[in-house]
């Protein structure tokens, strides 16, 4: 079972203070997920900024209209610089991922790095050549032209860079 990784980073025309008030947000998640998922928040206990411990639930529909459940953890915060979240229970066998921000001249730089693994052994690597990382792809270009969108676009050019591993 192979351990993958994807890194995105996009820089974003506002203040860092403005990138982590909307970005460590939970409510926020569903504004930047592509609708075709059906990506909702169901856990009701939680505030309306990340802190360590919080649990994060969520039902989404990926493939074929059915409903998965998927419950993160954020296990990290350091305020205005970083989070991470890690999956507790949900379609991967392991789901770490960072989000950083650092202040740049004209903006914020906001950078995602994914590690992960799909279940089942060789059919999950099979299935993770086949439709889930592009799946994932697809995510992250839709989550670059929503922030655009709320945000406003890079002076000089698109900014947006997509490694995988």
């Amino acid at each position: 079972m192979a351990t993958y990784s994807i890194k995105a980073v996009q820089k974003i025309p506002i203040s860092k203070d403005r990138a982590w008030d909307f970005f460590s947000n939970p409510a926020n998640l569903q504004t930047i997920t592509p609708d075709k998922l059906g990506f909702n928040i169901v856990s009701k206990h939680h505030s309306d900024q990340m802190y360590p411990g919080q649990i994060i639930e969520y039902k989404l529909r990926p493939l074929l209209n059915i409903p998965i459940y998927w419950m993160t953890e954020i296990t990290h915060v350091q305020d205005k610089l970083f989070f991470i979240d890690e999956q507790r229970f949900g379609p991967y066998a392991l789901w770490h991922h960072q989000h950083h921000f650092k202040e740049v001249e004209g903006g914020v730089e906001m950078t995602d790095i994914v590690h992960y693994r799909i279940p089942l052994w060789i059919l999950g690597d099979i299935a993770h050549a086949l439709f889930v990382k592009n799946d994932l792809q697809n995510i992250f270009a839709y989550r670059f032209e929503k922030v655009e969108a709320l945000f406003g676009s890079w002076p000089g050019g698109q900014q947006n860079i997509v490694e995988f591993n």
